[in-house]
């Protein structure tokens, strides 16, 4: 019993294989052997399309048509037999002997057929992925019939809106009557070729809605056309007559539609992860109605009325344009004087008003005349009433009524409309009114606002006074406080309190301190709410540091980027003077660099990650961020690693503000280490953002080598990597810089780039040297071609500086990695 029933089974399985196989060798195509049957449909083969048998909503008349597949929204694109739907569910679409597609009716009645001139009795209908249906000679393959040429009420990305002017034919799209119901409604979308091409909306065959004329890239009478909305369009002039319009998108991720509804408004539909979301409408207010406001009137949605005659016109019939009905248009004020523009007494001559981002009217003439003689071809013609200028067009001019004009928030053209001289005094008038009362009123808002503010920053000096008894009234306050307590509340800091750094740093134990720079102690903390702190305390027994403490909470606090460690607060109390950071728990580069254990743990890649970063954050410091900094004491402890080793660059101690216009400048207070600076900077005194870039050389090349670029200071050869690096660029044997720990032959060409760079950011001559933004596209390889590099700078011994010697000026110079403030430079 148990076989009989596997038996059966497995017949019925191989049964059901067959019908699958037969049914899905061609699931987007029908033939007369294969035709569609009520409520069967075929899918396109993207499935992007279906075609097959509906019902509109609220109605049981069939129809066959192309729907949307796999969106939440039916959406009907096309429908075949619009004007005789089917009263019952037996239609079918199949192909006719004669190689037509019908479709019949449960009698066999055709209730509609394919337009076909040239039928072929072998042919097949397919469904494309594009949405148009096809029907084809099967042998040859070519296309005798297609929907594209045939549209219903939707306009579809490939889809050509057309107009021939010698044959007068025309391929438009058509409303549907109703929602329910999808025969031809009064409304009708398509090109008007004559004259300048427009696209038009009409209803009843009467205008309704008009894009204005197109300038080879978009139509001007659309707002803002050219943002990504309505992308990818082009009209096209075959030159034999014949105009299309058709879109498409680059994008093909972009999936979008137009559709003409019921109501006379073209509709883009946005598809979106299986939804259909509305973009843009041709008709948003009653101003986009063709015409509303008659001839020689604009209208303004935002004005209230809508509709305003023109400068030197007045309504033609005053009664209806008060009751809003302003169809009637206006008429002129002050009859034309005509004359032309070299005869005729001065004051007769018409004259031009101008009129901003306006949609132009219909019925241009246009013509190939520049701008500049746009004007004086109009003013000649007695007949010319006003002229716009499109630089994709040309010269467009209208002697008949003006129609159909609207004042745009952007977008749009200067027109220039001709008046009567002494419509032009009136004007000038009402112009100098308005720039009297902008004035005025300018004046009056400026008073009022200085007074406000006056009253707001005595209110918030009063606040400040009173914070400042509160956290500071003790004995003895140093200097510091009374002169720059106010700038640090100023970058408004968060004010940690000191017992509660002492708290959490266990009183500033040295089983807590990270490290000791010429600032001061670090040591690592943990506030109440369990965040981690590192706070760099400014030694009490230090003759320096105020002003560095200062620059750094001024720079610092407003700077944010990824690559920059993030201050979270200051302490000022009593002779206190500390600055919290952000916790890096793998301390700082030179830890890992150098470091014969943990050197194993920075890898090509993550060498090449921390380059990045701080090239990225150098460039922010430089170009991106509010402030333009140069930093002045970049090196690889001043680089601290988080938990995924990305960089960030610290200590901005040292850091100087560059205005605007400032590209470099002098001191006599050379601050940073040595190793580090730029010679025009150790010299001189002069910096700028070539220093850092000089820095960020010296630090690439250590990261390549593992060696500290101070390491060879005892070295009678040369007394620095500087000097190695040429020696070995000269020899053509650089590659034996790369720290043996990370060269993989993969990439070694990656890694020659990077010297290659490094040595350009080393060179003598700050000219030579690229900026930060140039060094990083070198980088990344979007530069190819590098220039060959010159001579770096203190490669020999006896350009060393002697810090033993003196001069005027101070010099704040280490030879090791630690920042030294306090020597005297010669």
């Amino acid at each position: 019993m148990g076989r009989v029933r596997n038996t059966s089974m497995s017949v019925f399985i191989v049964l059901l294989c067959c019908v699958c196989l037969e049914f899905g060798s061609a699931t987007d195509t029908m033939t007369a052997s294969q035709p569609i049957k009520d409520p069967d449909y075929i899918t396109s083969n993207g499935s992007a399309f279906n075609l097959g048998f509906f019902s509109p909503e609220n109605s049981t008349n069939r129809y066959v048509g192309i729907w949307y597949n796999n969106i939440s929204v039916f959406t009907v694109v096309w429908v075949a037999n619009r004007q005789r739907p089917l009263r019952d569910s037996n239609g079918v679409l199949t192909i006719s002997e004669d190689g037509v597609l019908v479709v019949l009716n449960g009698q066999k009645e055709v209730i509609w057929s394919a337009n076909v001139t040239n039928s072929a009795p072998n042919s097949s209908a397919q469904l494309l992925d594009s949405g148009n249906l096809v029907l084809q000679e099967i042998t040859t393959g070519a296309i005798i019939w297609e929907s594209f040429q045939y549209p219903s009420d939707t306009f579809l990305p490939k889809m050509k809106l057309s107009a021939n002017v010698r044959t007068g034919k025309k391929m438009q799209i058509t409303s549907w009557k109703s929602p329910s119901d999808p025969s031809i409604g009064i409304f009708s979308v398509g090109i008007q070729p004559l004259g300048l091409p427009q696209v038009f909306i009409w209803k009843d065959g009467s205008p309704h809605w008009r894009s204005g004329p197109w300038n080879s890239r978009i139509f001007i009478g659309i707002p803002d056309m050219n943002s990504v909305y309505l992308d990818g369009f082009s009209f096209v002039d075959d030159q034999d007559g014949n105009f299309y319009l058709t879109f498409d998108f680059a994008d093909k991720a972009v999936s979008s539609y137009y559709a003409l509804n019921s109501q006379g408004n073209l509709v883009q539909k946005d598809l979106n992860n299986g939804r259909e979301d509305t973009g843009w409408s041709a008709l948003l207010t009653e101003c986009d109605v063709y015409g509303n406001c008659g001839a020689f009137g604009t209208c303004n949605p935002k004005n209230s009325p809508i509709c305003s005659c023109f400068q030197g016109f007045e309504p033609n019939n005053t009664k209806e344009w008060n009751r809003g009905n302003w169809t009637s248009g206006c008429v002129r004020r002050t009859p034309l004087q005509c004359e032309r523009v070299n005869t005729g007494g001065e004051g007769k001559k018409d004259g031009f008003l101008n009129l901003k981002m306006m949609k132009v009217p219909d019925i241009a003439v246009w013509s190939s005349a520049f701008e500049n003689k746009c004007r004086v071809q109009c003013l000649e013609n007695c007949s010319c009433i006003a002229y716009a200028f499109d630089t994709g067009i040309g010269c467009m001019s209208w002697t008949n009524k003006l129609i159909d004009t609207q004042q745009f928030s952007s977008s749009g053209l200067d027109l220039y409309i001709r008046v009567a001289y002494s419509e032009l005094g009136k004007a000038r008038d009402v112009k100098k009114i308005v720039t009297i009362t902008v004035i005025t009123g300018t004046i009056f808002l400026s008073i009022c606002s200085y007074l406000l503010w006056m009253w707001m920053a005595k209110q918030k000096s009063r606040k400040k006074k009173a914070t400042e008894i509160l956290l500071f009234n003790r004995e003895a306050q140093p200097k510091f406080h009374s002169e720059n307590l106010e700038q640090v509340k100023g970058q408004e800091l968060p004010l940690f309190n000191f017992e509660e750094l002492a708290s959490a740093t266990k009183n500033f134990h040295l089983s807590n301190k990270l490290g000791q720079g010429g600032f001061g102690p670090v040591y690592w903390g943990k506030l109440s709410d369990g965040q981690e702190i590192a706070v760099k305390r400014l030694s009490k027994a230090s003759g320096q540091g105020s002003q560095e403490f200062m620059n750094e909470v001024v720079v610092i606090s407003k700077l944010q980027h990824r690559n920059l460690v993030k201050l979270l607060g200051c302490c000022v109390e009593g002779e206190e003077k500390m600055l919290i950071y952000e916790y890096m728990p793998n301390k700082s580069l030179d830890a890992f660099l150098f470091d014969p254990c943990k050197e194993k743990l920075l890898d090509w890649r993550k060498r090449f990650n921390i380059i990045e970063g701080i090239g990225r954050g150098l460039l922010y410091l430089h170009r991106d961020s509010r402030l333009r900094i140069i930093h002045r004491d970049l090196k690889a402890s001043n680089i601290l690693l988080d938990k995924e080793l990305n960089p960030k660059i610290s200590d901005f101690g040292m850091a100087r503000i560059f205005g605007n216009n400032e590209d470099q400048a002098n001191t006599n207070r050379v601050v940073g280490t040595y190793g580090y600076m730029s010679p025009e900077y150790a010299m001189e005194g002069r910096f700028s953002e070539k220093s850092d870039v000089f820095s960020f050389g010296v630090l690439l090349l250590e990261i390549l080598s593992g060696r500290r670029n101070s390491s060879f200071y005892h070295d009678e050869q040369s007394m620095s990597l500087l000097g190695f690096a040429w020696k070995l660029w000269t020899a053509d044997n650089i590659i034996a810089l790369i720290d043996p720990m990370i060269y993989e032959p993969c990439f070694e060409m990656e890694m020659l780039r990077c010297i290659h760079v490094g040595l350009l950011c080393v060179q003598e001559f700050v000219k030579d040297r690229p900026i930060i933004s140039v060094v990083i596209s070198m980088l990344k390889s979007e530069i190819v071609d590098l220039p060959r590099p010159k001579q770096p700078a203190f490669i020999e011994r006896q350009i060393a500086l002697d810090t033993n010697s003196s001069q005027s000026g101070q010099k704040k110079i280490s030879v090791n990695d630690v920042t030294v403030t306090m020597l005297q430079g010669r």
